[in-house]
C-alpha cells in the first residue's frame, strides 16, 4: 500500500495505491480505479474491501478521496459537485498513465453506491477506462430529485438553497448539513425507518465503518449542483465499454437496485451483465464478507477477462 497524490486543477487529490503480491515495478500491470460512495472516503469500502481484493487478484488499484473531501484538497470543503467528482476520475487515469508499471491500455473502473453512478458517467467520456463495474451504483441526482417523494420536493429544496446563497452573499456563514443521522437515536427521532438509512447509520457512525475522513458534513449550497445531474444520461449512446452491474435484492430507499437495472438496460455496452446478490442489502455489499465475496466472485473474472 502506498499513499499518493495527483492533481485536479490546482489542488491535490489524495489516493491509496494497493499492489499485487510479489509486485515487481519492472513489469506492467492492469489497474483499477476504485471510487467511494457519497459521503465516504478511500479508507472505507472502495479501498479496504474492493481495492484490497482486486489487488490480491493481481491488479494495481487506486482509491482516492473526492476533491473537497477527506484528505483531498479543493475549496470549498464538504462540497458534493458531480462535475468535479467526474473530473477526479479523469485525473486518476492521468496519474496512472504516468506510472511505468501500469499498462495504460488495461485500466478499469469500479464505483460503489454514488461512486458507481459517477464511475459509469465518467466512463462515457473517459475512454481510457476499458471496463466498468458498479456495486450498488446509485444515481445521486435522481435520489435528490425524489427528495421526500412528494412532487414538489426538488423545487422546494432548490428554493431553500437559493435563499441560503442569498444569505451567504450578504455575509452569512455557509450552511453545513449531514448526509445521514449521526446516531440511531437521531434517526428514530426523525422517523426514518427505511433499511438503507438504518444501515447507513450503522456503517458510518459506528466502529463498523467509521473513519475520520468521512465526517458526515455536506455543504447545503452544493445540492443545487447535483439536483440536475443524471449519472446515466447518454449511457445508451456513450457507455460502450464492457459493463458489470452488482445489486442486492433487499431493496431500500436509496434505489440502487432500481438504478442498477436502469443502467444495465440503458448502456450501449455489447458485453454487459447484471448480478443480483441474493439476500444482500445496499450496505451488506459495502463490507459484509458473505455478500462482498459473492460480488467479487463475478467482479474479479470480469476484470480479468476484459483487462487481460
Amino acid at each position: 500500500m502506498k499513499a499518493v497524490k495527483f492533481k485536479n486543477r490546482n489542488w491535490d487529490v489524495a489516493g491509496i495505491l494497493q499492489f499485487p503480491k510479489d509486485f515487481d515495478e519492472t513489469k506492467r500491470y492492469p489497474a483499477i480505479v476504485c471510487a467511494h460512495p457519497i459521503s465516504s472516503c478511500k479508507e472505507q469500502t472502495a479501498g479496504n474491501i474492493y481495492g484490497k481484493a482486486l489487488a490480491e487478484a493481481g491488479f494495481v488499484t487506486l482509491a482516492f478521496d473526492a476533491s473537497n473531501q477527506g484528505e483531498s484538497g479543493g475549496e470549498v470543503r464538504f462540497l458534493e459537485d458531480p462535475a468535479t467528482r467526474v473530473e477526479d476520475f479523469r485525473c486518476a487515469a492521468d496519474f496512472l498513465t504516468t506510472l511505468d508499471y501500469i499498462d495504460e491500455e488495461k485500466i478499469g473502473v469500479l464505483g460503489v453506491c454514488g461512486g458507481g453512478g459517477y464511475a459509469a458517467n465518467a466512463a462515457m467520456t473517459e475512454r481510457r477506462f476499458k471496463a466498468v463495474v458498479t456495486v450498488v451504483g446509485a444515481n445521486y441526482g435522481r435520489l435528490l430529485r425524489e427528495g421526500d417523494f412528494t412532487a414538489d420536493a426538488a423545487i422546494k429544496t432548490l428554493e431553500g438553497i437559493a435563499k441560503q446563497r442569498t444569505a451567504q452573499a450578504r455575509g452569512a456563514e455557509p450552511a453545513v448539513t449531514v448526509y445521514r443521522p449521526n446516531s440511531q437515536e437521531d434517526r428514530k427521532a426523525a422517523g426514518l425507518n427505511d433499511i438503507d438509512i438504518i444501515e447507513a447509520v450503522d456503517y458510518y457512525q459506528t466502529p463498523r465503518g467509521q473513519h475520520q475522513n468521512s465526517p458526515n458534513h455536506l455543504r447545503v449550497d452544493s445540492l443545487d449542483k447535483a439536483m440536475a445531474f443524471d449519472a446515466f444520461h447518454l449511457a445508451e449512446l456513450l457507455l460502450t465499454q464492457p459493463l458489470h452491474v452488482v445489486v442486492g435484492d433487499k431493496v431500500g430507499a436509496f434505489g440502487s437496485y432500481r438504478d442498477g437495472f436502469e443502467l444495465f438496460d440503458k448502456a450501449a455496452s455489447k458485453q454487459k451483465s447484471i448480478q443480483v446478490v441474493q439476500g444482500a442489502s445496499h450496505y451488506n455489499l459495502y463490507d459484509t464478507p458473505e455478500y462482498t465475496s459473492k460480488a467479487l466472485e463475478q467482479i474479479i473474472p470480469f476484470f480479468k477477462a476484459h483487462l487481460a
